[in-house]
């Protein structure tokens, strides 16, 4: 079993900056993608990126590619996800899950999720 908390989200006005960040506990976390997903009121829980277990190999969805960067302290047991140039359609809850499969960006493929925190956008 793996742990994932997250913390980070508030409140920010567009064009702003904030960083999430991820802590696992439980069993080891270097051996895992880790990925983050985002869900807006209404609509379906979306991919945002995923970092490889040795944080050689990252991707984005396209929608925050160039102004969002992931990252990981595997010493820590800790992903990051830094968030530049935030835009109001960013607003959503932001959850961190841990999958065995490389590279992956599919929900169903992610077998441990945090409790996700709120990141608000306003114009």
């Amino acid at each position: 079993q793996v742990q994932l908390v997250e913390s980070g989200g508030g409140l920010v006005q567009s064009g702003g900056s904030l960083r999430l960040s991820c802590a696992a506990f439980g069993r080891s976390f270097s051996g895992y993608t880790m990925g983050w997903f985002r869900q807006a009121p209404g609509k379906g829980r979306e991919f945002v990126a995923a970092i490889s277990w040795s944080g050689g190999s990252t991707s984005y969805a396209n929608s925050v590619k160039d102004r969002f960067t992931i990252s990981r302290d595997n010493a820590k047991n800790t992903v990051y996800l830094q968030m530049n140039s935030l835009k109001p359609e960013d607003t959503a809850v932001y959850y961190c899950a841990a999958s065995v499969h490389f590279g992956a960006a599919q929900v169903n493929l992610y077998a441990y999720w945090g409790q996700g925190t709120q990141v608000t956008v306003s114009s």
